[in-house]
């Protein structure tokens, strides 16, 4: 988290701010608070809302109900150009018969600023996104990556209060996208500046955020560190959209109890739920320890016998299905090892998690 981030002022406060098309709620009322300097990604499936909240604080759109602050400013209802807000794109919206260099200088040339600030200003927008050279190229004449290094060049030109990024690496392959996340991240703590980020992608979240905001159906599922949100879900949606998830439904029958309908009884952590209470345990499949054949769990471990359904190679590692003598459909993981030495579709094999690391999540 950036520097600037110890500053007390909230970037951008929403109050109550909702957003109905017709008869349609898109938003939900919402309350939600980016701090200043922090990167904060707006997650979410489809239709979730992501979209619709970042377009309220860039001013695309008004909100049905409630207020939009910056910096501690009314901005519900000020035209976006007014706003000091940079946006980026997913499809870089370039003008093609313009060079890199007048696609940089743009939005100063609409501020009317001097030529030789407008110059010092993109020459040095250029050096921190790799371009230095490229000012007279085409857009037609660079790779994607490259095109989006110039919107994000002609973003941070300005020095806009927050920048906005909408997608912005999803038309990119995949060691690509990887690459220029680690350049956003790093232009993130460069510029010290606020940084809204909307993806679909988790992956891209986890990696990236101070916090995530993730969303679902209108409204906000859960808003934290990316630690948080896969480490403690606060709801079955949220572990099963971050990460992989083992889900166990069972019911609690002590203090640190829980049974599963089709027999077996496993200690859990603790949360004080009462007796009878529905929960649903989640534990990840890297959490989830397929031991070797003479290997005893380790004490206070949860144990749990089947048969493997099948693998899947995944490169570093090697994601086994199991099917429980209770009938469970569980999953773990493995460093990969050659195929001789994989565990083979039918093998019978034991698996054990300690209480502490499964997640109940009451139902």
């Amino acid at each position: 988290m950036s520097q600037t981030q110890s500053d007390n002022r909230h970037a951008i406060t929403l109050q109550g701010v909702s957003m109905s098309f017709g008869s349609a709620l898109a938003l939900r009322p919402t309350d939600l608070t980016v701090h200043r300097g922090e990167f904060l990604t707006l997650l979410g499936p489809s239709g979730s809302g992501k979209s619709t909240l970042l377009n309220l604080i860039a001013g695309a759109i008004a909100p049905t109900t409630g207020r939009i602050l910056l910096d501690d400013r009314d901005i519900t209802y000020m035209p976006p150009r007014d706003r000091g807000i940079g946006m980026v794109f997913q499809n870089y919206a370039l003008m093609p018969h313009m060079t890199v260099f007048e696609n940089v200088a743009y939005p100063l040339r609409v501020r009317g600023e001097p030529s030789d600030q407008i110059h010092r200003k993109v020459n040095e927008a250029l050096e921190r996104v790799g371009l230095t050279g490229f000012e007279d190229r085409k857009p037609r004449q660079m790779s994607g990556g490259q095109q989006q290094r110039v919107g994000i060049a002609r973003c941070i030109v300005y020095s806009p209060a927050i920048i906005m990024m909408d997608e912005p690496l999803g038309a990119l392959d995949k060691n690509l996208r990887e690459q220029m996340q680690d350049e956003i991240k790093r232009l993130h703590t460069d510029l010290g500046t606020t940084f809204i980020y909307v993806t679909h992608d988790q992956e891209e979240a986890l990696n990236m955020s101070d916090r995530i905001c993730l969303m679902s159906v209108g409204e906000i599922a859960q808003l934290g560190t990316p630690e948080d949100l896969y480490f403690a879900p606060q709801s079955r949606f949220v572990a099963e959209f971050i990460g992989e998830s083992n889900l166990i439904e069972g019911r609690i029958t002590a203090a640190g109890r829980m049974a599963v309908p089709a027999g077996g009884e496993y200690t859990v952590r603790d949360t004080g739920l009462a007796k009878d209470t529905a929960v649903t345990l989640m534990v990840r499949p890297e959490r989830l320890r397929l031991l070797a054949q003479d290997e005893a769990a380790p004490a206070g471990a949860n144990l749990i016998e089947g048969k493997v359904l099948g693998t899947s190679f995944i490169g570093g590692m090697t994601r086994i299905q199991i099917l429980t003598t209770q009938g469970l459909s569980l999953t773990t993981k493995a460093v990969s090892e050659q195929v001789s030495r994989r565990a083979q579709a039918g093998m019978p094999v034991r698996l054990c998690w300690r209480p502490e690391d499964g997640v109940l999540l009451d139902r």
